[in-house]
């Protein structure tokens, strides 16, 4: 086996998004305000979670842990990219464009097949309602949420094993802000296709396994709305799975188009735009999706609030 580290070039060279030195600034500004807001959202969520007792339910267990999952795939890519906005020197060593690669794999497989115990707990809640406490149990939750860690560590892990076997000869610049696996690939002077197959068959597998769940559920869920003969009790239903909806859509939307193709396929712009919105700019939404049209979060903020001032 060859590892990356037996290659003929030192290092790796993130060529970024841009070149001009306005543009690289502006854009550097940009992502600081969205890190930022990222941090604060899903740290403030989770705290929110845990500090009021009426949210310490299976939605919100799930929910505290989708924003740690999106706080740290963020960490992963966010830091990097603003340092390399704003610095000349843009290299990065072996280890450090395979570790960066390891984590976010295993941060998004893992979130990947969050959503999916996520879209179980909402098909529960709608369609068994009066069932839910009993069928949702601490064990339950805590077996739908340790299955998606396992599965995500076995997708980074599998990556990895199959990435360590490229070799790399004279060119070393990624077209990319961040180690992924199509741009890597792209560099690599050994026969890819093995890699490339199989990194594809592990992607797809996560991708498409976690979607057929989420889609199953969805279908059930839509099913037994229809059912309801009020319109405002189908409205309230459709409330409670509306934000999860959306999330879905905007992550699997821009992972699908990404990881779903060969390496031949790979469209530098295309792929860019598609990588800023799911590992910066979608982290930062899911705490808004979740709170901005949620009551429940709502009175939550404004009963810590009172304690607060109480204190």
């Amino acid at each position: 086996m060859v590892r990356p580290n037996s290659t003929d070039v030192p290092d790796f060279i993130l060529l970024g998004l841009v070149d001009s030195a306005e543009t690289q600034l502006g854009l550097f500004l940009l992502f600081l305000l969205i890190y930022l807001v990222t941090v604060l959202g899903n740290a403030g969520m989770i705290l929110l979670i845990c500090l009021d007792p009426q949210l310490h339910t299976p939605m919100y267990f799930f929910l505290t842990h989708l924003s740690f999952l999106d706080l740290s795939y963020s960490s992963v890519i966010t830091p990097r990219a603003l340092q390399d906005l704003v610095s000349s020197t843009k290299s990065i060593s072996f280890l450090g464009c395979f570790t960066q690669m390891y984590f976010f794999i295993l941060f998004g497989g893992t979130e990947c097949f969050l959503l999916s115990s996520m879209a179980y707990d909402r098909y529960v809640a709608i369609c068994s309602p009066l069932h839910y406490p009993v069928i949702m149990s601490p064990g339950l939750c805590w077996g739908l949420l340790a299955g998606p860690y396992v599965l995500g560590f076995f997708d980074s892990t599998i990556n990895a094993i199959f990435m360590s076997r490229l070799h790399f000869c004279n060119v070393n610049v990624i077209h990319h802000f961040y180690c992924d696996t199509s741009p890597v690939l792209a560099l690599s002077c050994s026969d890819t296709y093995k890699v490339e197959i199989m990194v594809l068959l592990v992607a797809g597998s996560t991708l498409i396994v976690s979607l057929i769940t989420i889609s199953g559920s969805y279908m059930s869920i839509l099913s037994t709305i229809l059912k309801i003969n009020s319109t405002s009790g189908k409205q309230k239903a459709f409330s409670t799975c509306a934000s999860h909806l959306v999330g879905v859509s905007i992550f699997y939307s821009t992972m699908m188009f990404t990881y779903l193709k060969p390496k031949q396929s790979y469209s530098l712009g295309k792929d860019q735009v598609a990588s800023v919105f799911y590992t910066i700019v979608t982290p930062m939404l899911n705490p808004l999706i979740y709170s901005l049209r949620n009551r429940e979060v709502k009175n939550a903020v404004l009963r810590v609030l009172e304690k607060g001032v109480g204190l």
